[in-house]
């Protein structure tokens, strides 16, 4: 119960700690929004433009502090507001209210107190001892002072009561402010000396991390430190309620002056939700609040995906972190906040477009792994194959009806072609996976190797590599005329260069890399020599990779182990070492080893050597013992298989003699 009540206390903490950091982004955001008009002289324009610099610096400063500091900031602002407020009650009062007449003269037009003179007295009180405690127990103040103080925001009532002249009443009311300001720029000099602790704290702090850690890792600390994302969400989402609550009153007024009384039709509906997406990324800020709120939804998409398709990869878990970089990566390659209202909400539905089907690709690389592991591992439940292949499908399909729609509604320009164009691609991936689904599932239904299976699979892999190359080099020449005819932007250009290095270079690289390694692996396959028929009887034993027993042939490394061709080949892919004892695999022919054939289990086939399975050139084994000694394997054997003579032995350990007893113990014997 309570790890219950500590948690819940922690949860409110961050909440509120999210919460007092939002107002710092208003601020931000309202001072880079508002129209500047410059002051009349330099004078007035050097004054403006120091109060927005120090509104964004105090902002900045505040939305970065630690908690700690944090609620010490809130508890000194909180304490001034309600000194000012008592001030600026007691001088409405005392000017605008007549006590015994509960005459109101605010400028309203409709009546905000009570006409009864004592009810409206005895409120006023209540409302200032409100206030006045606040204050006092927000700056801490003690005891006796503390009275002093809510006396001073009391006396301008008696003012009232004793009906004194309205100038003498001001300056009580005068008065009592300024002894209660005096109070507060001392109780806030006493704790200059907390803020230039803190200050210097904070300072040292950060020199120290990017002294050691660099500038990423203290940029990565704070934004996570701060929730830089929930606050940015907040901000978002709290605008855009207070917009829409403002626009939906203006609707319902401007009907009902109309005559129309009736509910809202979608086109009104319409109208406000295309104002509040234009309104929602008017500003870089809002940019950014807009991509946090997407984050959330991909991220729980993604978690819904995974939970769905039966997948716990933790890599797969990004689809929240990637979705919001290339929507803000796309925002600010086509300047959309800086856009016409009209223009930026045809170019933010181009832009959604986009990322929809960039989080489709990422989706089919979620799915991809899941359904070649049910496939490779022969699963048989239909219901652990269901939930991927349905995906699938989804993402074959889904594409080509947003293709369909799209050409019905637009006509072709380069931001169309680049959406086909993703859209097939990831149509002819799915296709690719399916297929390779297709081949590994028909293999476990066979008890027979199917040694042309990594030939198909490879090919079939190939050409959708190939088809997926030739898409990048298609969008870099759509890209190059959109930039250099439409509109041409830096940020477009190092987009341009990153996609050029990743999806092209990279990709032509590695597949290059891939098709030469495999042609080294098929050459140094086909040069080792073969096992088959009779043979293979003799052996009585498994291949030591895949465990299963050869059916018609084997091949033999250097180092007298024998593999399935295909398994060894699978394995040269990744290194040109023997599984078994990590010699090198491909030697010259003149440097084999002419050493009795021997099976993975050191067992020897009686009356048989390597040259029964040798090349015809080659020499047998008196041959290659006149030849010469055997070369230097570049891996030493493993120390059991090492034997030493007496001589040998005692050139090594200073002429000490072998232990015969030694020699001679058995481990396993009882010592008796």
């Amino acid at each position: 119960m309570a790890s219950a009540h500590v948690r819940i206390g922690q949860q409110a903490l961050t909440v509120l700690d999210v919460a007092l950091r939002v107002p710092c982004i208003f601020i931000i955001d309202a001072i880079f929004n508002s129209y500047y008009v410059p002051g009349s002289g330099w004078p007035g324009t050097a004054g403006k433009i120091l109060i927005r610099v120090m509104g964004i610096m105090v902002s900045s400063v505040v939305l970065v502090l630690s908690q700690k500091a944090l609620f010490k900031f809130y508890t000194l602002f909180f304490a001034v507001l309600l000194g000012a407020a008592a001030v600026l009650i007691n001088y409405y009062a005392t000017s605008h209210i007549d006590f015994y007449n509960a005459y109101y003269k605010a400028a309203l037009g409709f009546r905000l107190l009570p006409r009864n003179g004592p009810t409206l007295w005895l409120g006023m009180a209540v409302v200032q001892l409100l206030f006045g405690m606040g204050y006092v127990v927000l700056l801490n103040i003690q005891s006796v002072f503390a009275a002093l103080v809510i006396l001073d925001i009391m006396i301008p009532l008696w003012g009232l009561i004793l009906e004194l002249p309205v100038d003498v009443r001001q300056l009580v009311a005068v008065a009592s402010g300024l002894t209660l300001a005096f109070n507060t720029v001392m109780c806030l000099a006493l704790k200059l000396k907390w803020f230039y602790y803190s200050c210097r704290y904070v300072y040292l702090l950060v020199r120290h991390m990017y002294r050691i850690y660099g500038l990423q890792l203290l940029v990565e600390d704070t934004w996570k430190r701060i929730r830089f994302p929930d606050v940015l969400r907040i901000f978002w989402l709290v605008r855009m309620t207070a917009q829409a609550i403002i626009l939906i009153y203006v609707v319902m007024v401007v009907r009902h002056e109309s005559g129309d009384r009736g509910y809202l039709t979608w086109d009104v509906f319409w109208d406000v939700f295309s104002n509040l997406i234009i309104s929602g990324c008017d500003s870089t800020l809002t940019v950014l609040g807009m991509s946090a709120v997407i984050s959330s939804i991909a991220h729980y998409l993604g978690l819904s995906i995974l939970a769905f398709i039966g997948s716990t990869e933790e890599e797969d878990k990004r689809l929240g972190f990637v979705a919001p970089v290339l929507f803000f990566i796309l925002a600010l390659q086509t300047g959309l906040s800086g856009l016409d209202p009209e223009e930026r909400l045809v170019r933010l539905s181009r832009n959604m477009c986009l990322l929809l089907t960039a989080i489709l690709h990422f989706i089919h690389g979620m799915t991809d792994p899941v359904l070649m592991s049910l496939s490779a591992s022969h699963v048989s439940s239909f219901r652990r194959h269901c939930p991927v292949l349905l995906v699938s499908v989804c993402l074959f399909t889904m594409p080509m009806v947003l293709s369909y729609v799209l050409w019905h509604h637009y006509v072709l320009n380069t931001w169309l072609f680049a959406v086909t164009a993703f859209c097939v691609e990831l149509c002819l991936k799915v296709v690719v996976s399916l297929t390779v689904y297709g081949l590994f599932m028909v293999d476990g239904y066979y008890n027979v190797l199917w040694e042309k299976l990594d030939d198909y699979v490879y090919y079939v892999r190939s050409t959708g590599n190939i088809i997926e190359f030739v898409f990048g080099v298609i969008m870099f020449g759509n890209g190059a005329y959109t930039m250099m005819f439409e509109s041409g932007s830096k940020i477009r250009a190092c987009m341009m260069c990153l996609h050029a290095y990743f999806n092209i270079y990279l990709q032509a690289k590695n597949g290059w890399k891939t098709f030469m390694n495999r042609r080294t692996a098929v050459k140094k396959i086909n040069s080792l020599p073969e096992v088959n028929g009779s043979q293979l009887r003799d052996i009585e034993d498994v291949c030591a990779i895949c465990y299963q027993e050869f059916a018609a042939s084997a091949r033999i490394t250097p180092c007298h182990h024998y593999f399935h061709a295909l398994c060894l080949r699978k394995w040269l892919y990744i290194q040109d070492t023997c599984p078994m004892c990590h010699q090198k695999v491909y030697i010259d022919e003149e440097a084999r080893d002419r050493t009795p054939f021997s099976n993975n289990n050191g067992y020897v086939a009686p009356g048989e050597d390597l040259g029964q399975f040798a090349e015809p050139d080659e020499p047998d084994g008196a041959e290659a013992d006149a030849a010469g000694p055997e070369p230097e394997n570049e891996l030493l054997e493993d120390n059991d298989s090492i034997e030493y003579d007496e001589d040998e032995w005692r050139a090594q350990n200073g002429g000490m003699p072998v232990d015969e007893d030694y020699i001679n113990d058995d481990t396993d014997s009882n010592g008796d």
